[in-house]
């Protein structure tokens, strides 16, 4: 099946640690912390890879609640992972580069049992696009452009 909607960011990295992006019109500064090289002028890529877990969950949420017509005063999310930093560092590792676990706690304001807020999140969980490409394989590719 061929993809219906292509989203594509360009990214810039001169010298230093910061990696900057224009995404429509919004400017974005991915950085490191002093620590480990950087300036601290942005999060780290993994914060915002955990950031955009949170927010496309709470995104589909929303239009979840709204599709259902559910009065969701608010969705508060909490996502926490675990990595060995071994292999990002260049070190041997028997673990995966990548994360080795991820969780996921939100706190839903609505006026739903506990356990329709479970049903909730679950179904916006399995329509989240990023949880999706976390769960399941996806191809990734990479080459160098001209």
């Amino acid at each position: 099946m061929a993809a219906s909607k292509v989203i594509s960011v360009s990214t810039s990295m001169k010298a230093g640690a910061q990696v900057h992006a224009d995404i429509r019109g919004h400017k974005v500064t991915i950085d490191q912390p002093k620590q480990a090289g950087g300036t601290d002028e942005g999060p780290t890529p993994l914060e915002f890879f955990l950031f955009s877990l949170a927010g496309c969950i709470q995104s589909i949420a929303r239009i979840a609640a709204t599709q259902q017509k559910i009065e969701m005063r608010g969705i508060d999310i909490d996502v926490e992972a675990t990595l060995n930093p071994a292999g990002l560092l260049g070190k041997e590792t028997e673990d995966r580069v990548g994360f080795q676990t991820i969780t996921v706690k939100a706190q839903i304001d609505a006026d739903l049992t506990d356990a329709e807020k479970t049903e909730f999140l679950d179904a916006v969980c399995d329509r989240c696009p990023l949880h999706d490409n976390i769960r399941l394989a996806t191809v990734v590719d990479h080459s160098l452009s001209a």
